[in-house]
């Protein structure tokens, strides 16, 4: 071998060397310390094992999570789940991921605001643990192509966002992209009605003026800050007890992957579904016989 060949051996780029290679004999893969379980839109299943170990007893003692209608839930094929979003710094979102990875085994990915991938770690954490931003591409790669289960909020920041006095009543479910959403990747939309997040960090005021400043969608006074501090009360929850009850998942027949859906269509589908969690969320409130106890 010539010289100049030696040195273009010797130089050839890591990548072109197989990462995962196997044994002549028995085929069998060769662990390779460089490979991460870390997916493509960043969850880690260790992360989410070491969060699953960390969250359980906050979930089972603290929050006393009480389930109904959990078998509508798919156990396979893609599906969004819709549910309504409260707390000042949301607590639904990890009851309901939690839960269903517990109990079904199935992971979830979150859909959330773009802002969250900005925050210096808390981005980090967030993709970690099945956060992914909510744009309309992701959706439909996880939903049709990766047949996974997507969690989003229709009511985005406005639902944490709005005051303790306006608690369990819903806002406008957007312009309906969610549906059109569920549409375009063929598959249904289960709801989610929960109970016991707005009590967990009830927003008594926002101060506008810093939120300008922080550039982040609202800043707020909870009742969580004057019981247990500012510090601590931006992290710890209230005991509310939480139910979540599954409603019938809504099918559309209509044909996926099209370019365009009929926006009346879609804006009356979001309506119907915004209505049938707010009317089982009152139902609900009527049966509680304690925000602590259920």
């Amino acid at each position: 071998m010539a010289a100049g060949d030696r040195f273009v051996e010797a130089t050839r780029p890591a990548a072109l060397v197989p990462l995962r290679p196997r044994d002549a004999e028995t085929e069998a893969p060769l662990h390779d310390p460089r490979l991460s379980d870390v997916d493509e839109w960043g969850r880690s299943e260790h992360m989410r094992a070491v969060a699953r170990q960390i969250y359980g007893p906050l979930y089972r003692q603290w929050f006393r999570v009480e389930w109904q209608g959990l078998e509508k839930v798919p156990t396979s094929g893609g599906a969004l789940l819709v549910a309504n979003h409260a707390a000042a710094i949301p607590s639904d979102a990890p009851v309901i991921m939690h839960g269903i990875e517990e109990e079904l085994g199935r992971p979830v990915y979150g859909l959330a605001d773009h802002i969250f991938k900005t925050f210096p770690v808390v981005g980090t954490l967030w993709a970690r643990l099945g956060g992914v931003a909510a744009h309309p591409e992701n959706a439909f790669r996880l939903l049709r192509e990766q047949r996974q289960l997507v969690l989003v909020f229709p009511e985005g920041t406005k639902g944490p966002g709005k005051l303790y006095q306006d608690r369990y009543r819903l806002r406008r479910f957007g312009r309906g992209g969610f549906v059109e959403m569920a549409m375009r990747a063929g598959v249904p939309i289960v709801p989610i009605a929960v109970v016991g997040a707005e009590e967990s960090m009830p927003t008594l005021a926002k101060v506008p003026a810093l939120a300008r400043a922080l550039g982040v969608p609202y800043v707020p006074i909870t009742a969580n800050h004057l019981v247990f501090g500012p510090v601590v009360g931006t992290l710890a929850y209230f005991p509310s007890k939480f139910k979540l009850r599954v409603l019938d998942p809504v099918t559309f027949q209509v044909p996926p992957e099209q370019e365009r859906y009929s926006k009346s269509r879609v804006m009356d589908e979001a309506e119907s579904i915004r209505v049938k969690l707010q009317d089982n969320l009152y139902d609900m409130l009527r049966d509680r016989r304690s925000v602590w106890f259920g």
